[in-house]
């Protein structure tokens, strides 16, 4: 399994924040501080059986000392978050990734629309901008009930700056009416269940792409393309050279030729995948890259190669 810049860490605490939701504080065995995150970055769990789950931290970013991240248990899921909820166990060891992307957090009002357990990210931003001093911000929360992390998000709404719609006792408010009264110049950013991210999208298509931030859960599904070609791949500290056919998986090419690279999502949205490119043009269809990333690197779960030749320093 590749571990390139992995941590270890032990299982400090975990705590029940809703119905099947669990809290899990990751600490340094040693109690030293961890490298630093960004409000609501990604981090890779490294779990038996080769299983690698990402999953975004909840805690506030100030906190040196832990990782601090809130997992559902999905009985459908592809097994992370039972293994988490049914084996893990306080004391045990588990590697991570360096903390990577977040919530960008810039001047100006910042609107946070979180459908369930996608609040996760949300709560760190919030006690980031609440550790600068900043209240420029207003968190809506759609929940079937109680919703998870109730703990954190109970002091932002005796503040004033949460907001927790149970969609049991009311129905959904519209995200148009939230994105109207923010002030001009926000930014907003959601994270939840397919229909409210397509909402949210389409109702913020023509805002400036810098002011616009979404949280994927489960990836898109990726649509075919009927004009690609088959192409070679170049791994560059070894020579190799492999063939692809046409709309066949870069991922699944480069496993099967036995290269050092793990996929999680599968679907181009978490990051964990990503490498470098020296030569070749890649076709770019992931959801996490930013443009300046995308001069370099690619996600191969669902990159392809507009030429015939496409070079990874792999």
């Amino acid at each position: 399994m590749r571990r390139h810049s992995a941590i270890l860490t032990r299982v400090t605490a975990i705590e029940e924040v809703g119905e099947g939701v669990k809290r899990f504080t990751l600490q340094d065995p040693e109690g030293w501080e961890l490298p630093p995150a960004r409000p609501g970055a990604h981090l890779d769990l490294f779990l038996p059986g080769g299983l690698i789950r990402t999953y975004s931290l909840c805690g506030p970013p100030h906190a040196k000392d832990r990782y601090v991240i809130a997992v559902k248990r999905e009985v459908e899921g592809r097994g992370g978050s039972m293994l988490l909820h049914d084996q893990v166990k306080c004391g045990d060891e588990m590697h991570v990734s360096l903390p990577r992307g977040g919530v960008p957090l810039g001047a100006g009002f910042h609107l946070f629309v979180a459908g369930g357990i996608g609040v996760t990210p949300f709560l760190s931003a919030a006690s980031a901008l609440l550790a600068q001093g900043r209240s420029d911000f207003r968190l809506h929360v759609m929940s079937r009930g109680t919703p998870p992390l109730a703990d954190q998000i109970a002091p932002l709404v005796a503040s004033g700056l949460a907001q927790v719609h149970d969609t049991t006792r009311i129905a959904r408010p519209r995200l148009a009416d939230m994105l109207a009264g923010a002030p001009e110049g926000a930014s907003a950013a959601c994270c939840g269940p397919v229909p409210m991210l397509e909402d949210f999208s389409s109702l913020t298509d023509g805002w400036p792409a810098e002011r616009v931030h979404l949280e994927l859960f489960v990836p898109p599904p990726l649509v075919p393309d009927p004009d690609a070609r088959a192409y070679t791949l170049v791994l560059a500290k070894s020579g190799l050279e492999i063939e692809v056919p046409a709309g066949a998986s870069m991922a699944d090419a480069l496993s099967a030729a036995g290269a050092d690279v793990h996929v999680s999502c599968g679907g181009g949205i978490c990051g964990t995948c990503a490498v470098t490119y020296l030569e070749g043009t890649p076709l770019h269809r992931d959801r996490c890259l930013s443009p300046t990333e995308r001069g370099h690197k690619l996600m191969p779960c669902v990159a392809q190669s507009a030429g015939e030749r496409l070079v990874l320093e792999l």
